[in-house]
This record gives structure tokens, sequence and C-alpha cells, in this order.
């Protein structure tokens, strides 16, 4: 027997409502705020996830699905969706528009990761990237559609943490600092930290270890060593938020887990899920179309983790809708039977009505068991008199009552819509 890959899951029928209603809930969303839908291919270049994710990251270092094709080059599957964004930005010369480029992703992502739950080595997210968004108010728009995306689906007790990492300007002051404080630890750091506090000292801020993590809560914060134009950036975002009723928590200690980020960065997060309490993780990235060749050209953008996503609405009960169930139930009695059912249901599905008959020659009653089981809202059993007397009882599978129709589809679809 084959099973799958490690880290991976089968999406079930059972669990496809779900999924459909998120991705309707995206689409809607984003059409609202003024999104386009953009598809990239599942695997790139490498060398466009190490420069525009950064090599100081885990996902760089640790994550990568990355190999050698008959061509001899390096490819790898996306780990994430933006770098692959800003590179069709630059290739599709999406910066000859009029500004701001507003796109959004529905996607599969792959790292090779420990698997837990709500992180697997095959996960999917739904993304927006804004570029040339150069008003402050474009931090605010895309937190709104975050935030709005999540009430549309009903989910509860959500929590938005903000903070600001600065510009490159004031982070190089910041480094130091940090670099000289960790200095005083660096034996006990561990051996990737040690690297970073070489090239990035701030991803040691984002280290998983215990032994970092402890070390890291003492360290100076970045928002307190903001220039004077993060400051302000950072003050007007948060004035929009207020001015919209948005609730936020300023959390100092957000720095994402990717090097392109810039000044703004934010996270949502669920009391559903325990230490994985992260569902939606985002921010600026002023700089990254530049690192990959572009223009100058403002960015900022966010991911959702569906996986984690559907957790949270199956711990808050958001997952009962079965908009697979079928509408009728055509059960056949005999040859003439069969053959009319088979041209019912075909008539009915033009309708727009999900109508299901038996495929496996099982008596009546048996019939009648699946109907059930499918869920069905309307039954109806054909024998040769109902053909010829073209009447046929319908029967409603939750109150049991029934009562006379006329045997076609316009009668039977008028009735069940």
């Amino acid at each position: 027997m084959i099973n799958k890959p490690r880290g991976t899951e089968d999406i079930l029928p059972s669990d496809s409502p779900i999924w459909r209603k998120i991705e309707q809930a995206a689409h809607e969303v984003c059409r609202l705020h003024g999104f386009k839908e953009i598809r990239t291919p599942v695997f790139e270049d490498t060398s466009l996830f190490q420069r525009g994710v950064g090599d100081t990251t885990d996902v760089v270092q640790k994550e990568m699905y990355t190999f050698e094709d008959k061509g001899g080059r390096s490819i790898t599957l996306r780990p994430e969706g933006t770098a692959s964004l800003a590179r069709s930005f630059i290739e599709n010369s999406f910066y000859a528009n009029p500004q701001p480029t507003k796109l959004y992703y529905l996607i599969s992502c792959y790292r090779y990761e420990k698997p837990q739950s709500g992180r697997l080595r095959e996960f999917h997210q739904f993304g927006i990237e804004c570029f040339g968004g150069t008003s402050d108010a474009t931090d605010a728009e895309v937190i709104t559609l975050a935030m709005s995306f999540f009430e549309r689906l009903g989910v509860k007790n959500l929590k938005l943490n903000l903070n600001s990492i600065g510009c490159p300007v004031c982070k190089k002051a910041y480094n130091e600092k940090l670099k000289a404080y960790f200095e005083d630890y660096k034996d006990q750091l561990c051996e990737t930290c040690k690297t970073r506090l070489e090239k990035n000292p701030m991803r040691i801020i984002d280290c998983k270890s215990e032994v970092c993590s402890k070390i890291a809560e003492k360290a100076p914060k970045m928002i307190d060593n903001l220039c004077d134009d993060c400051k302000e950036h950072f003050e007007k975002t948060t004035a929009y938020l207020d001015a919209l009723g948005i609730e936020y928590e300023i959390n100092p200690d957000i720095v994402r887990g990717l090097d392109y980020y810039t000044r703004t960065v934010f996270e949502i997060t669920s009391d559903a899920l325990g230490a994985q309490s992260t569902v939606c993780g985002g921010g600026r990235y002023n700089g990254l179309i530049e690192e990959l060749g572009g223009k100058p050209t403002e960015g900022i953008g966010f991911a959702v983790g569906l996986e984690r996503l559907i957790m949270i609405m199956k711990a808050q009960g958001l997952c009962n809708d079965n908009d697979s169930a079928t509408d009728i139930f055509v059960a056949s009695i005999g040859d003439k039977a069969d053959i009319f059912a088979q041209k019912l249901v075909y008539d009915l599905r033009k309708l727009h009505i999900a109508a299901e008959r038996d495929l496996c020659g099982r008596s009546v009653k048996a019939q009648m068991k699946f109907a059930n089981k499918l869920n069905s809202k309307y039954s109806i059993v054909l024998g040769d008199d109902e053909i010829d007397n073209n009447s046929a009882k319908l029967k409603n599978m939750d109150t049991g009552e029934s009562f006379d129709v006329e045997l076609t589809a316009e009668k039977l679809a008028e009735i069940i819509k």
C-alpha cells in the first residue's frame, strides 16, 4: 500500500465545503477591496527565495524543497507567496500601470519542517499584496481587509498585534545595539543564532529555541529605536485603525520570519490554537522589489494559513454548513422506471437541482436508506404506474410529508427551489 507523503493531507469530500466557503469569502472580500487574483508557478528559480526571503531565515537555511532539474538549474517549490508575486510584478511590468497594484492569491506552499497540528509540509495560504501604495493609509487598508475576511467567515476572539521594525536607516543602528547585547550571551546561543549574530541579529528575536527566546526577552526593542519617519508612519497607521474602530495591541516582539519586512508588521492570533496561535501574518516590505531587480516600489501584504483557519472554525462550530446535500433522490422500480429516472435526473441537473439516483441495483428499501445517507431534502419513487399517470409522490425527507406532483423536471424544480 502506498501512503501519502509525511506532512501532507488529503482534503476529503467531508471537508471540501469549508474550503469552498473560505475561498469564496476570499474572492468576495478581495473584490470589494479592488484586489485581483493572480496565479504563479508552484516552483521558481531558487535564487528568488534566497534574495527575497533572506538567506539568514529558517525558511531558506532549513526548510526549502530545492532540487536540480534536468537542465542543471536549481529549482525550489515555493515556501511562501510574496516573493513570487514580486517577481511577477517586475517581469510582467505591472509597475507601468497606474498604482497601486492590488493582487491576491490562493496557493499551496511547501516547507520541510516537522509536521504538527496546523503546520504541514504542504500547506495552503490566502494572501494579498499591494505594490506601489505609498500612503500610510495602505497599511490600514490591508489590515482592514484581513479583519473583514475573518468577520465574513464569522470567526470570533481574534487579536490583532502590531509592531514596527523600522527601515534600513534605523535598523542599522538598532542592529548594532542588538549585536552588542547578544555578544554577552554568545556562548549560550544556538549554532544558527551565532551565525545570525554576525549577519542579521534581529533574526535571533524570532528563534524558536527556548534558550535564545529567553535571552531575547530583555533585548532592546525596535519600536523604541525608530527614526522619526518610521515613528510618524506607525503613528499614522494606528490613527487610521483607531478611526475605523479596529482594536489592536502593540507587541514589540513581532519581527516576522522573513527578511524582506520593513516598518509595519502584524499578526492576527486566536486563543483556539494554543501555542500555534498565529493564523495571519504580514507587513511592509519596501525594499523587496528593488532587491529583486525592479525599481524602488513600496509593498505590503499578508498571508493566512488555511489549515490553521479551519482548525479555528471547527473549534468555533463554523464548519457545519452542508452545501453538498442532495436536493432530490429519484428511486426507481423496473427497467422502464430506470430509464425514466436517468432522464429525469439529467433534466433536473440542467435546472441547477442536485439530483441523484441509484447506480448499484439496490432494492427500493435500500435506495431510500441511501437517500438518507446523502442527506437528500426530497425523494420520489418511480414505477410503471407513476410514469403512465405522469404523477408521483414527492416526500420531504425532514418532515416525512408527501404530496402528489406532476412528473416533470420543471415542476419538481419549481417546488424544490
